[in-house]
C-alpha cells in the first residue's frame, strides 16, 4: 500500500519555481528586500496572492500596502516567504475527491484551527513576531500526509479511522497497525517532494511524537504538537482523530504555557479561524 502512496505523490506537481527560489533567497542571510521582490514580481499570479494576504483581515494592518518591497520590509522576508510558500502549497494539492476518506471541510477547519492556535501560542511565549507566521504555516500543513492516504487509499484510511473510532484508540496507532506506515511520515514524504525543510518538515514528521524529538526545532515542533491536540480537543474541524493522546506535561513546560492558557484565549479562535479562510480562498 505503501508503493501507492510514494506513486501518488511523485505524481503530485512540484512547487513553481519561484517559490523555490524565495525559499533560497530567504536561507541566505545576506539576502535583502530588493532580492525577494525581484523575484516574487517576476509571478505576477503569485504576487497577487501575496498582497492580497498581506492586505486581509488576518493581519488587520490600518492601511492598505500597494508595494511588495513596502511589504517585505514591514512583514520580513521570513513572512513573505510562509505567505508565498504556504500559497504555492495549497495551490499545488489535489482537487478533494467525493469519495474520498476525510470529509476535507473539516479535514481543513481542523488545520486552520491548529494553525491559530499554533500562532496564538508563539505570540504568548514571546517568539518574534516576524517568526510567528512560521509556526501558523507549520500548523496549517502539519497533516497534509493525511490527503494521499484519503484520497488513494481511501476504502482503507476508512476502516483505520473507523476502527480507531470503536476502539476509542488513538488514530496513529490504528494507522501503524493496520497500514505499517502513519501519515506524519506520509507528511515527510510530500514535504521532500516540495523540498519543504526545516521546521515545519519536522513538525509534520514529528507532531505526534514530540515526546521523543530533540532536534534543532523544539520550541515549534512542540507548539504544533500542543496546538493539534487542543484543536482536536476544542473538537474544531474533524481530521480523523476523535481521541488524541495529549503530549507530555514536560512539553508545556518547556513551552512555559499550560492547557489552562490555551482554553483562556480559545474563545476568539473561531474569529481568527474566519479571518484565517483566506489563505483556503487564495489556493
Amino acid at each position: 500500500m505503501k508503493k501507492i502512496i510514494e506513486k501518488y505523490i511523485t505524481n503530485m506537481p512540484s512547487l513553481p519555481t519561484t517559490v523555490t527560489k524565495v525559499m533560497e533567497i530567504c536561507e541566505d542571510r545576506t539576502s535583502a528586500p530588493a532580492d525577494l521582490n525581484r523575484i516574487i514580481s517576476m509571478d505576477p499570479v503569485l504576487m497577487g496572492r501575496v498582497m492580497q494576504l498581506i492586505n486581509s483581515a488576518f493581519y488587520g494592518r490600518p492601511n492598505k500596502i500597494t508595494s511588495l518591497v513596502r511589504a517585505i520590509i514591514l512583514l520580513g522576508l521570513n513572512t513573505v516567504k510562509n505567505l508565498a510558500l504556504s500559497t504555492a502549497v495549497l495551490g499545488s494539492l489535489p482537487e478533494n475527491r467525493a469519495d474520498g476518506a476525510l470529509n476535507m471541510e473539516g479535514f481543513w477547519e481542523h488545520s486552520l484551527c491548529t494553525a491559530v492556535i499554533a500562532k496564538k501560542i508563539a505570540s504568548a511565549t514571546d517568539v518574534d513576531p516576524k517568526l510567528q507566521d512560521e509556526y501558523f504555516i507549520a500548523g496549517l500543513l502539519h497533516d497534509i500526509g493525511k490527503i494521499p492516504l484519503s484520497e488513494a487509499l481511501a476504502p482503507e484510511y476508512l476502516a483505520v479511522i473507523s476502527k480507531a473510532d470503536i476502539e476509542h484508540s488513538n488514530l496513529v496507532e490504528a494507522e501503524d497497525r493496520l497500514l505499517g506506515f502513519e501519515h506524519q511520515q506520509i507528511g515527510a514524504l510530500i514535504a521532500d517532494h516540495w523540498k519543504i525543510e526545516g521546521a515545519i518538515r519536522d513538525s509534520i514528521l514529528h507532531h505526534h511524537d514530540s515526546g521523543d524529538y530533540d532536534g534543532e526545532f523544539k520550541k515549534l515542533v512542540y507548539t504544533i504538537a500542543v496546538s493539534d491536540y487542543a484543536s482536536l480537543y476544542l473538537e474544531r474541524g474533524f481530521a480523523g482523530n476523535r481521541y488524541p493522546k495529549e503530549p507530555p506535561q514536560r512539553i508545556y513546560e518547556e513551552l512555559g504555557i499550560g492547557f489552562s492558557d490555551i482554553e483562556a484565549f480559545s474563545s476568539d479562535i473561531r474569529t481568527e479561524i474566519d479571518k484565517a479562510r483566506v489563505f483556503l480562498s487564495l489556493s
